[in-house]
């Protein structure tokens, strides 16, 4: 049976291949989305504890979908974390601020994703 649910929104095919069978070989609960308004839909149902958010996203952007859900009070325990390869000096304070939980950089590093990942879930 799976554990913690992570929902993935990343418009990249590849990306979303490689990180999802990566969280559910580790037994986690993985739903992908390709863009904000799919998510918005789907979270309800899914309920996720983690978002990985890709910033740049067709129509909204990752940072718009996170203040939606942050100022949310059905959503705003979610832990959401940027998923991006933004890597400009700056940008990973315009994410906090935009209410991201902490910033994983695109390409990831296989042997600590998962790692990181558990860091953001509470049991």
């Amino acid at each position: 049976m799976p554990g913690h649910r992570v929902m993935i929104i990343d418009d990249n095919h590849m990306n979303l291949e490689l990180v999802s069978y990566m969280l559910e070989a580790a037994n986690f609960a993985v739903k992908v989305e390709v863009d904000a308004v799919t998510a918005l839909k789907s979270i309800p149902d899914f309920k996720p504890q983690l978002i990985l958010m890709d910033i740049q996203l067709p129509g909204m952007d990752g940072l718009e979908l996170t203040r939606l859900l942050k100022g949310d009070p059905l959503t705003n325990h979610i832990a959401i974390v940027a998923f991006t390869a933004y890597a400009m000096k700056g940008d990973e304070a315009k994410m906090l601020g935009a209410g991201c939980d902490g910033y994983i950089s695109k390409p990831i590093n296989v042997s600590t994703f998962i790692s990181q990942i558990r860091a953001y879930l509470v049991d």
